[in-house]
């Protein structure tokens, strides 16, 4: 039988059933695998990873040097959200192998949930929920829960003022709250307050929402010092990775009430969510779903086939990533 004229694609994640299938109709794909992703690469037949071009993977599995050196013909790696993380960059460009991501395309989707969240934290749904679940609510006339803040006039402060980061801001402001926010750099387009530091900010800040994208340089940015300046009014909502948030400081935080509460879409060790943290009455918890519409994955999708097919025809890349 003659060898296949396609290109091969080979995919990580083993819940991109529906990209799986756009892709089967351009190219050869090895995949998805199962977790833990490094060992199914170890694991994968010679043949099959003698032939994979292309990898297809996301900030949270990501790409270390060994999966790159057991993919010897591989040439990029296609990020499917705009995390890259894992993703070992240093590997990547020694074997000259192209990284790209999809920048923006689940901004939106994000931005609701951090906004829901906010929302959820602020108003105190977690505790609401809680009295309803223990029969504890005899009607508003018997309220029994202390009266809460409302967005109006609230200080939100936005850590890392990129695409969801200035999505987010404006639906805050669509709540008549405030924003200030930190990050890489100062942007000259908008007129929200700027703070030099993450500790202003949260100085300043009745509510600090995190959409920074992590990396190394802000691992646990928000950690017990950065709680405290929130204070026990305070809330930390955060959409970006569990690992900007020091868990163990925030969970002591929020049971102490020296923060006033949480909303968390993501978690420092996931799937794995402490216990502690399920437990506290002040923590709106959603498992990893910002990007989870329908809108959000077309437009991530459409971005990695954008990118590979670029890349096989010798095109500039839409969305590179600077290895």
């Amino acid at each position: 039988m003659a060898a296949s004229l396609r290109h091969t694609v080979l995919v990580a994640m083993p819940s991109a059933a529906p990209l799986c299938a756009r892709l089967a109709e351009r190219y050869d794909v090895v995949g998805p695998l199962p977790v833990p992703f490094e060992a199914s690469v170890r694991a994968l037949d010679p043949a099959d990873a003698g032939r994979v071009e292309a990898l297809v993977t996301m900030g949270t599995v990501g790409a270390t040097a060994m999966v790159m050196d057991s993919l010897p013909r591989l040439s990029l790696i296609a990020c499917v959200g705009s995390g890259y993380e894992r993703v070992d960059l240093a590997a990547a460009r020694a074997r000259g192998i192209a990284v790209t991501h999809s920048p923006a395309a689940n901004a939106d989707s994000v931005a609701d949930v951090a906004l829901g969240l906010l929302i959820a934290s602020v108003r105190r749904f977690p505790l609401g929920r809680a009295r309803l679940d223990h029969g504890e609510w005899s009607g508003n006339a018997a309220r029994g829960v202390p009266v809460a803040r409302g967005l109006t006039g609230m200080n939100v402060g936005i850590y890392g003022l990129g695409a969801i980061g200035r999505r987010v801001a404006q639906r805050v402001i669509a709540c008549a709250a405030h924003v200030g926010y930190h990050g890489r750099r100062r942007h000259d387009d908008v007129d929200y307050a700027w703070f030099d530091s993450l500790a202003a900010l949260a100085s300043w800040s009745d509510a600090l929402v995190v959409t920074v994208r992590a990396d190394a340089s802000n691992h646990h940015a928000v950690d017990a010092a950065v709680l405290r300046a929130l204070g026990p009014d305070g809330h930390v909502v955060n959409v970006a990775r569990g690992s900007v948030i020091d868990e163990a400081a925030l969970i002591d935080a929020l049971a102490s009430g020296a923060l006033g509460g949480a909303g968390l879409d993501v978690f420092e060790h996931e799937p794995h969510v402490p216990a502690a943290l399920l437990a506290l009455s002040n923590a709106a918890l959603t498992p990893h779903l910002g990007g989870a519409t329908r809108e959000a994955q077309d437009a991530m999708q459409a971005l990695v086939l954008r990118n590979l097919e670029a890349h096989f025809a010798g095109s500039p890349l839409p969305t590179p990533v600077a290895v």
